[in-house]
């Protein structure tokens, strides 16, 4: 499990890569996220050289690994699937075979969209709520739980409130997964502004300092990097003096943009 395609290209087809090293009929199971293209490549290159491929990234983090609580989403042939199930289920309780090469890092990508949209539009509704004069306890306490609010928010209650963003799913790597999804996207010809819009909110973070968090900082980046109530301003007067276009303005903070606006 590698953090990105070119890392996982890099030790499979490198100088000395291990695919030159395996046996005919050997078994490569790949559980990285990356994109479906590119484990249709390594499906290919594992071909030529007689080895079989399996994709099977995983839905869960270290406490749920702890706990061997792995989701697998498997593109295989079933053949293969069979061949390891044993060994995946010493890390995980359930296996779901989506099909084909490529197909399990399909189902990674749909998952993490949702993760990442949701944790970001989460933060951007609190801040609303916080910004119209509500509690963040009366907020939490409102939210969760109901059917507006993905359930895997709540176990993000704790570091928001804490502010300790220990990671558990670096920021950096929900970018990087956005980024992989918004390319699928784009060579399925799937129209994604949503996702395209939210995969630079948590660029933006990273370049706040917020790589190496877990990716629920993107609430704290939401909120200014305090978390605190925001101070509430009448709006602008028409006669005031606006920005110049090149310089952006995200939820308190002044961004100034690379292509002087254009």
């Amino acid at each position: 499990m590698l953090a990105h395609p070119d890392a996982v290209e890099q030790a499979a087809l490198g100088r000395n890569g291990f695919l030159n090293h395996l046996k005919p009929r050997a078994l490569w199971v790949d559980c990285s996220s990356v994109n479906p293209s590119f484990s249709k490549k390594m499906a290919t290159a594992a071909a030529a050289r007689q080895i079989r491929f399996v994709d099977a990234p995983v839905t869960g983090s270290a406490p749920v690994a702890a706990v061997v609580k792995l989701i697998f989403w498997v593109g295989a042939d079933t053949e293969d699937l069979e061949r390891i199930r044993p060994l995946l289920l010493y890390l995980g309780s359930k296996i779901v075979h989506t099909g084909g090469h490529g197909s399990g890092t399909s189902m990674k990508m749909v998952i993490n969209l949702l993760l990442g949209t949701g944790m970001a539009a989460f933060a951007e509704a609190m801040a609303l709520g916080k910004g119209l004069g509500l509690s963040s306890k009366l907020l939490f306490d409102s939210l969760l739980g109901t059917p507006a609010v993905a359930p895997f928010l709540a176990s993000k209650r704790e570091k928001i409130e804490s502010g300790n963003y220990e990671a558990e799913f670096p920021l950096r790597w929900m970018q990087k997964d956005m980024h992989l999804t918004a390319v699928s996207a784009y060579e399925a010809g799937v129209a994604m502004p949503l996702t395209n819009v939210t995969k630079e909110v948590y660029r933006l973070a990273m370049r706040g300092g917020h790589d190496t968090e877990d990716f629920s900082a993107i609430y704290e980046f939401t909120m200014g990097d305090t978390g605190q109530e925001p101070v509430r301003q009448p709006p602008f007067p028409l006669s005031q003096k606006r920005e110049h276009p090149s310089v952006l303005k995200w939820h308190g903070k002044i961004l100034q943009s690379s292509n002087g606006g254009k």
